[in-house]
């Protein structure tokens, strides 16, 4: 789920910055900035590159329990999962193509404040488990940043971190089944 997630974010964008700027390519990319070995990935030279940061369960509590009716019983399934999950966006770009980096990471800004809200009205194609996703802008201080771009292995690149919220896990798992509460029967003849 959270790869689908990730890339429809990713797709989204792309199709956006492909439009406003008529490119003939992908410029946005879904791919870790480094190999294991701490290679640079051979897909990332000059793009948007998408990575996961980080994930967490969102504390807050939002349907507890699912109920539904099946027949004469209401039918009780698991309780989804939400998280939220912290996506870096960073412009791979070298050189003379640094402003180019600037110019992307700006156009996702715009898209995304645009687009803060991504659900099935605004991207038909996304996942039936998924309600919608919400997109905020985590702001982190230097010596935070520094030590995220150290942890990560990689220089630091123009990025910008947002937290997207709201990526359900729904199992819907019966876990029990609850008889439904009728009107008593008369003992009266």
């Amino acid at each position: 789920m959270i790869n689908v997630a990730v890339q429809l974010l990713a797709t989204q964008l792309n199709q956006y910055l492909r439009r406003t700027y008529n490119l003939g390519e992908d410029v946005v990319v879904v791919s870790n900035l480094l190999e294991i070995d701490g290679t640079v990935a051979v897909n990332v030279n000059n793009k948007l590159v998408v990575f996961l940061v980080n994930i967490e369960k969102d504390s807050v509590p939002f349907r507890q329990v699912s109920l539904h009716e099946v027949g004469q019983r209401e039918v009780q399934s698991s309780v989804p999962l939400y998280f939220n999950l912290h996506l870096m966006m960073a412009a791979n770009f070298t050189g003379n193509n640094y402003p180019e980096a600037l110019k992307f990471l700006s156009s996702t800004i715009i898209f995304f404040q645009k687009n803060h809200v991504i659900n099935h009205q605004t991207a038909p194609e996304m996942d039936d488990r998924i309600e919608k996703l919400i997109l905020d802008i985590e702001n982190l201080s230097i010596q935070d940043l520094s030590n995220l771009w150290g942890s990560l292995g990689g220089k630091y690149l123009p990025s910008i971190l947002y937290k997207v919220r709201m990526v359900a896990f729904d199992t819907e798992d019966v876990v029990g089944r609850i008889p439904v509460a009728g009107e008593p029967k008369s003992m009266v003849q």
